[in-house]
């Protein structure tokens, strides 16, 4: 077995250093953006500089708007969002840092009583001719590994939120200069939230795994069992983040369209809208804070259900540094691969019409994987043996290192395949999105009908990407190939992520025009801007539904074998059982958070309703609304509602196996995990179908898009109740599905030992 031509000391210099390279580069992205300035420049000239847009000329100064009362205006709206944005997420992580103390004690009693507290070494699970730490050990450096990924996932989020609230009204103010300058202000601050999270999570991920061996020594097999708590935490914040940040977002959201569109048929964001401070706010604590929380979750996850593999397997037994740290140089290479990638939408191509966004967000995802191709290639070459072994299922099988090309490889590719087949169902430039836009002519019955079926049908190409990335990654390496398929299709995180955020920041910059009473045209480059990042969203939801998929069933077979289950026999009543509660959970989990998005904006409605009856003038424009109203119950009802559902994923792990045992949670598991990748991709595509149609009917770029509007109409109205049915199903329940399906495998991981050990209570009575 040839060894790798990366010596272990280069190894441990070039990853914290990609890690410092990707920080460098968000703080160089985040400079350039504030150098937009939120006051008047009196030095700005017609014509001054014609890259990027279509010249520097403002449209207010042609018009004869004031441009200070403008500059004033935007400032006000993004100090108000920020402010809300801020507000929220103190008061829910108020809430969920208390839950991180008391799940930190629980993995703590539960595992230390594995072996009664005892402070002896204890043969090792996989050789047992070995001696490990003791279970207390284990039970102690989970704890902090847990800690580390609900702090750093937090920060994650909180992260992303204070950049997009910075960035929303200097995106609005560069679109008066033109389309290409809002879009590179939009984009670059997406990029300082993708760097940033994707470095960070590295770096913390690294750092925690080096400390942890100034005490675990040569016990890998216990080191990359206590790092799993570090996935454990990512996804448990992430849950709270994306359920809590959902339902805020959905309610004000609902509440605006329905009475402001529907009933009072004044356009979106304007100010009048009692919700429209509350609908934007949600935007930064749902769609960025929420969203960053998840993709840092499945990052963590895919990486240590990698190393946990890695560890018992040629890698970890003969201590292979380099070996062992393949996924965590996969990441590395990901971040240098996604600067570069980022370039080409910042520096190299210039925007110089609305047509050319969508475009220019794609070629994204296209350069990022060609080149990360190449990526994956050297560090195989390089960081691998020809020839070494992994653990499969008690045996251990050869495989080459060209083999595990392939499958992190197959894994970015189908990441592509899923973006794009997510793209075709849910972009209004495309057939399905424009039948269903055709379908609201006869109401929003039908309109329904088309979506619904849209969504189901959106998800077979999805799942044969995925089923036949696990097919070829488990053939050529057992469980450790689906692991670093998952690591593939993240290895563009940053990117990804830049995309996905790029979407709210530009949606917070409409409503900032909108409500600054801005020019319609700055509108319109705002509304294309917003339109292009509504697909890529969806673009976002379907990478992170995959990895979740290939992530969950890498982590659920890392607990099989941890958990010494022979066989997994679905014709075992105990595992059958299982299997059958196990897929009813996405159901029960998403009526959860569909009821609790409806209850919010049933209050929401009524209140917006009882502003516009009871204040006089607010129609006519000449008394302000009470925004502060609508977000105190946006923010009351997100925080109380976001409890049951995260008390349920949370707790039945716990529960199935303290009580039922190992085999019948294997069943859970697999059965959450079939039926909640469907649903999830499912309702995020119908969500953003409705979303879009839409959009597609307000813009009227086509001649059949005009012969459905203009605003106002009756297809527009029937689109308008779509896009409220298909908010909560796209930004709340389709969302953290993927996080239900992740953290209920990564739970079992950790608390494997445990359930081996004491599990099964029920069973062992009768």
């Amino acid at each position: 077995m040839g060894g790798a031509i990366v010596s272990d000391l280069l190894t441990e210099i070039l990853i914290p250093v990609a890690a410092v390279i990707g920080i460098a580069f968000a703080l160089i992205q985040w400079l350039l953006v504030s150098k937009v300035q939120l006051t008047p420049d009196r030095k700005t000239t017609s014509g001054e500089d014609n890259k990027n847009g279509t010249g520097d000329y403002l449209i207010e100064e042609e018009e004869g708007t004031n441009e200070d009362n403008v500059f004033v205006k935007c400032a006000e709206i993004q100090k108000a969002i920020s402010e809300g944005a801020t507000s929220f997420l103190f008061t829910e992580y108020k809430y969920v840092g208390i839950f991180m103390i008391a799940f930190a004690v629980l993995i703590f009693l539960f595992l230390g009583s594995v072996e009664g507290f005892s402070t002896k070494e204890q043969p090792c699970t996989y050789i047992k001719d070995k001696t490990c730490k003791p279970a207390l050990s284990n039970a102690i450096f989970s704890t902090i590994a847990f800690l580390l990924g609900a702090v750093t996932s937090v920060a994650s989020g909180f992260l992303g939120m204070k950049i997009a609230t910075f960035a929303n009204a200097r995106t609005t103010l560069e679109a008066r200069k033109g389309v290409g300058k809002a879009f590179i202000t939009a984009f670059r601050s997406g990029s300082v939230m993708g760097f940033l999270l994707a470095a960070n999570g590295l770096f913390v991920l690294y750092l925690s795994i080096n400390l942890f061996k100034l005490y675990y020594g040569d016990d890998w097999e216990g080191l990359f069992e206590a790092i799993t708590g570090y996935g454990l935490g990512g996804s448990s914040m992430a849950l709270f983040g994306r359920v809590g940040g959902g339902i805020y977002t959905k309610a004000a959201d609902v509440g605006a369209d329905l009475v402001g569109k529907v009933e009072r048929n004044i356009p979106e964001d304007d100010p009048r809208n009692p919700a429209v401070i509350a609908d934007n706010v949600g935007d930064n604590v749902g769609d960025i804070a929420g969203m960053g929380s998840d993709l840092f979750g499945s990052y963590a996850e895919s990486s240590c259900a990698a190393l946990v593999v890695a560890s018992i397997s040629s890698f970890g037994t003969s201590h292979d540094l380099t070996g062992m740290f393949y996924p965590l140089l996969i990441s590395s290479m990901g971040i240098i691969i996604c600067l570069i990638t980022t370039l080409f939408a910042t520096d190299f191509f210039e925007i110089r019409a609305v047509q050319e966004i969508e475009p220019a967000l794609k070629r994204q995802l296209i350069i990022s994987t060609a080149l990360m191709t190449v990526g994956i290639a050297i560090v195989s070459w390089l960081a691998l043996p020809s020839s070494f072994t992994i653990f499969n299922f008690g045996v251990q099988k050869e495989v080459k290192n060209w083999e595990l090309f392939f499958c992190v490889a197959i894994g970015l590719w189908a990441g592509l395949v899923i973006g794009f087949v997510t793209e075709y169902y849910t972009s209004n430039a495309y057939s399905p999105v424009q039948d269903v836009a055709d379908s609201c002519r006869t109401g929003a019955a039908t309109n329904v009908i088309f979506g619904l079926a849209l969504g189901y049908k959106s998800v077979i190409i999805p799942i044969f990407a995925i089923a036949i990335s696990i097919f070829v990654s488990f053939s050529l390496a057992a469980m450790y190939g689906i692991a670093v398929a998952a690591l593939g299709m993240l290895s563009t995180i940053a990117t990804g992520l830049a995309i996905d955020a790029y979407g709210p920041i530009s949606d917070n910059a409409g409503g900032i025009a909108e409500m600054a009473g801005m020019s319609h045209r700055i509108r319109e480059r705002t509304d294309a801007l917003d339109a292009a990042g509504n697909t890529t969203a969806a673009i976002g939801k379907g990478f992170a539904i995959g990895s979740a998929a290939l992530v969950s069933l890498a982590l659920f077979g890392a607990f099989v074998s941890r958990a010494a289950i022979s066989t997994v026999d679905v014709l075992t009543p105990k595992v059958f059982i299982g299997l059958i509660v196990g897929a009813m959970l996405p159901y029960w989990f998403s009526a959860m958070t569909m009821k609790s998005v409806g209850s919010a904006a049933l209050k929401m409605v009524e209140e917006v309703r009882r502003q516009f009856n009871s204040i006089p003038g607010l129609m006519e424009g000449t008394a302000k609304p009470d925004y502060a109203t609508c977000v105190k119950i946006s923010t009351d009802a997100s925080i109380k509602e976001m409890i049951p559902p995260g008390a349920l994923v949370m707790l039945t792990p716990l529960i199935v196996g303290t009580f039922f045992g190992v085999e019948t949670l294997a069943g859970v598991l697999a059965g959450s995990l079939v039926s909640g990748v469907q649903i999830a991709i499912s309702a995020s595509n119908t969500g953003g179908a409705w979303d879009n149609a839409k959009k597609y009917i307000e813009a009227g770029a086509s001649e059949h898009a005009r012969t459905l509007g203009p605003k106002g109409s009756d297809p527009h109205k029937a689109a308008v109740i779509g896009d409220t049915i298909g908010d909560p199903l796209k930004d709340t329940s389709g969302p953290s599905l993927n996080i239900l399906i992740k953290l209920m495998a990564v739970e079992s991981l950790v608390f494997a030992p445990f359930f081996a050990t004491h599990g099964g209570l029920l069973f062992k009575l009768f």
